[in-house]
């Protein structure tokens, strides 16, 4: 009786939720359930596109696991980038469970939850590489790989069902800067217990050969620091890359220079680096910037946030000289040590184009190392793992569309290679693996202080002020007989400058006139409708005469 009821167990399948980072580079959170057991495998941000007006930030919409609370046992985080742990202060104010992560990744995860005074109501433990906790019905396991920053995972997800390996970002350095190379050799014996799925990363899916290791920026930097010895040096990197800024610090003191760090999260993430023994300064070789007058350009180099052109980071602020300390000197050499991240390329442009206007030399290229995965690598974890289910994760649909196609060459059964949508509740058992249900998984804007109260409504209306314009229609009505006391004036705001066109504003006063003659006529007291009658009215007339659509709102007062 007993076997029988295991067996029932297991057909049950495990569920693999993702509501974030398909579809899209960011936002990466998935939840696995089995019964009364929830994980859920990372919780990052990912930031607005050109449509959205105004928003600072998307994170994911948790809605499935506030619904589901009393299953979730904790979060199991990959690694430190913002687009794997940034939304952990917003969720953690709904769902406060613990979160267990490497030491670099939990010592960034810290002072994000210090900015948002949530330190001491969350728990957080620190997990080594090989080994596992136990959540619920789920064991996890912790294996070392490589990527662009420090102490990165993947997971090994023992679940009644099987064993899932989620690589997180990864990819495969034979010659680290810090740390060991990726544990290779636990991968090959998760391949021979039997691996259910693997859900892989696909960002580097379309380029083949092999990334190459973060060492080799090393020896760039040193050409480039051997080839501006005269003038000062300025380095835009991501905070998070703690191994790029240890390379930089390495040429930099090579070539006898002081350090200036610069940018909030630069400083917030390198002091938390350096406190857990990740990077190493010999002393007297970071200065604070205002230091900087004390010695000469070629003397210096400056490490700054703002890569991605990023409009409040300290390298767009100093291309648009409103840093208030740092100013670009004819001949500073500026290096770009990122790619654009799809979607960012027109903001990077435009600091490198400010940057050249200023007298600057701009370097963005051969200056960078992706932190992914290229084809040979994902064939590897595919050869050593031998999954039943392929499942492509980290990527826009064309990556994991490549992905997949890739997997089916590997030998995966292509009806065992299942693409996701945001939302997706895959069940997977030993027998099938289907899609059976769609959970709520659309990002919730952060626009200032405000989480999730800019909406779709919202966001249209801000598209159509940015597009056409604002007409604000005042008139002053008696009261209950409802005659005109006062205007119609018109205010333009983004439609039309008014001076110049004075002729349409007085045709406009007389549509609106008419408007309300017509509403008077009929006998209509209702404002709405009054409202309704004047924009339906100034909308046509506005179209015919310019073939424009401005948003037109209409103002009553009563007297």
């Amino acid at each position: 009786m007993k076997e029988k009821e295991k067996e029932e167990i297991v057909k049950k399948g495990v569920k693999i939720i993702p509501l974030g980072g398909l579809e899209q580079i960011g936002m990466n959170i998935t939840a696995f359930e089995y019964e009364d057991s929830i994980i859920v495998v990372d919780c990052g941000l990912s930031f607005p596109d050109d449509e959205m007006l105004g928003i600072d930030l998307v994170i994911p919409d948790v809605t499935y696991l506030k619904e589901n609370i009393h299953k979730v046992k904790g979060f199991v985080i990959t690694h430190g980038h913002e687009d794997h742990i940034g939304g952990l202060p917003y969720v953690l104010k709904d769902i406060n469970v613990p979160v267990y992560a490497t030491k670099l990744t939990i010592g960034i995860i810290e002072n994000k939850l210090k900015e948002h005074n949530l330190l001491k109501s969350t728990k957080r433990k620190v997990i080594k590489y090989g080994q596992s906790i136990n959540l619920g019905c789920f064991r996890i396991e912790f294996i070392r790989t490589n990527h662009s920053i420090a102490d990165a995972a993947a997971l090994a997800i023992y679940s009644p069902a099987g064993i899932i390996v989620h690589t997180g970002d990864f990819k495969i350095d034979y010659t680290p800067v810090f740390g060991q190379t990726i544990d290779l050799q636990r991968f090959g014996e998760l391949g021979k217990k039997g691996v259910l799925a693997l859900m892989c990363d696909s960002t580097n899916v379309e380029r083949p050969g092999f990334t190459m290791s973060e060492r080799s920026v090393g020896i760039s930097f040193d050409n480039i620091f051997a080839e501006n010895k005269l003038h000062r040096i300025i380095i835009a990197t991501f905070a998070s890359n703690v191994d790029r800024v240890q390379q930089i610090i390495n040429s930099a003191v090579k070539f006898g220079r002081k350090v200036v760090l610069e940018g909030r999260s630069m400083v917030n993430i390198m002091s938390t680096a350096s406190e857990l023994g990740y990077i190493t300064v010999p002393e007297n070789v970071l200065i604070e910037t205002e230091m900087m007058k004390n010695y000469t350009d070629d003397q210096l180099v400056l490490i700054t946030t703002g890569s991605q052109g990023e409009a409040m980071a300290a390298l767009s602020r100093i291309a648009a000289s409103t840093h208030r300390k740092i100013s670009i000197k004819p001949g500073d050499t500026v290096i770009f040590s990122s790619h654009p991240i799809p979607g960012n390329e027109r903001s990077v442009n435009k600091v490198i184009n400010d940057l050249y206007r200023q007298g600057a030399k701009v370097i963005y290229q051969d200056t960078h190392v992706s932190g992914h995965a290229c084809q040979e690598e994902i064939k590897l974890i595919y050869s050593l793992t031998r999954p039943k289910y392929a499942i492509p994760v980290h990527g826009e649909y064309k990556h994991l569309i490549k992905h997949a196609e890739l997997a089916e060459k590997l030998g995966v059964d292509k009806n065992n290679i299942k693409i996701l949508s945001s939302g997706d509740v895959l069940e997977l058992t030993d027998e099938k693996a289907q899609i059976v249900d769609k959970v709520q998984a659309q990002g919730i804007l952060v626009d200032g202080l405000g989480v999730g109260d800019v909406g779709n409504i919202v966001l249209r209306d801000r598209q159509h002020l940015s597009e056409n314009g604002l007409l604000i229609v005042v008139v002053t009505l008696e009261k209950h007989s409802n005659q005109v006391l006062a205007g119609p004036d018109i205010v333009s705001r983004g439609f039309v400058y008014v001076r110049e066109s004075e002729n349409l504003m007085d045709e406009a006063r007389y549509v609106v006139n008419g408007a309300l003659d017509k509403c008077l006529d009929k006998g209509i007291t209702d404002w709405g409708k009054i409202k309704t009658e004047i924009k339906d009215s100034l909308s046509d007339y506005l179209w015919k005469k310019t073939k424009r659509n401005p948003m037109i709102l209409p103002i009553i007062m009563e007297v």
